[in-house]
């Protein structure tokens, strides 16, 4: 097999609505193509969430990490790439690479996924899916740019507080991971994203939350347009965190 056909290619428009003030592509939208060319790489290779569901499996993402040049613009094509970089037992390296309308590589990401049973919620063994014959898929395309960093949040401030509604519950019943990446963005005034871009923005899920839970956000800022922030539910429980690095535009 070769590398080039490891690799998945998918072509997308920036809509309308999914544009922010600015008309550049939201990092909450860029986040869901990722995901949804995660699930058409998989499902083209026969490890799909469909034919996972059927013995009772399903794909969780644990990190993510975007770098950006540049934002797609409104109406603008796009592609994004994708490819696996590692499998290991109980999770998998899958990279990405964001290409503007003319072919030009202005981003990349890194995410890391587990497979869970749906009966226990616990990881299950990749290398013994269809006899292991995911590390086929493996591809040794470059991804230049850092893995997912420990993030820790010091603040006992909280800089926001809501309660996860009927918008942001998914399919399997939870929030869905994307909604953490538009709250999170919305801690931040208009003013910040008029001044300045997103370089860096990184996601770690650590547990899940439900319709009703109390979601408490702390924010701190280590150094100046780097920010560390914290998402607990009911209180206390750490249901994911992040790490954003704004640069001026």
């Amino acid at each position: 097999m070769s590398e080039n056909s490891k690799i998945g290619k998918y072509k997308f428009v920036a809509e309308p609505f999914h544009v922010d003030f600015t008309g550049r592509l939201t990092m909450g939208v860029l986040g869901n193509h990722l995901l949804n060319c995660a699930g058409f790489h998989a499902s083209d290779r026969g490890f799909g969430i469909a034919e996972l569901n059927e013995d009772n499996y399903t794909w969780v993402l644990s990190r993510l990490a975007i770098e950006l040049d540049e934002m797609p613009y409104q109406y603008e094509d796009f592609t994004i790439c994708t490819w696996v970089e590692n499998v290991y037992r109980l999770f998998t390296d899958r990279n990405f690479a964001l290409l503007d309308k003319d072919g030009r590589k202005i981003g990349y990401a890194r995410s890391v996924w587990a497979m869970i049973s749906l009966n226990t919620r616990k990881p299950a063994d990749l290398l013994a899916l269809h006899g292991g014959s995911i590390v086929d898929y493996v591809c040794d395309e470059p991804c230049p740019i850092g893995k997912p960093s420990r993030i820790k949040v010091n603040s006992a401030e909280q800089a926001e507080a809501l309660k996860a509604k009927y918008s942001d519950i998914d399919i399997n019943g939870h929030v869905n991971s994307i909604r953490y990446i538009e709250h999170i963005m919305d801690l931040f005034p208009i003013e910040m994203y008029k001044e300045k871009r997103i370089r860096r923005f990184e996601m770690a899920y650590v547990a899940e939350s439900y319709y009703g839970d109390e979601l408490t956000f702390f924010k701190d800022e280590p150094e100046d347009g780097v920010f560390d922030i914290e998402v607990k539910k009911n209180g206390d429980e750490v249901v994911c965190r992040s790490k954003i690095v704004f640069t001026e535009k």
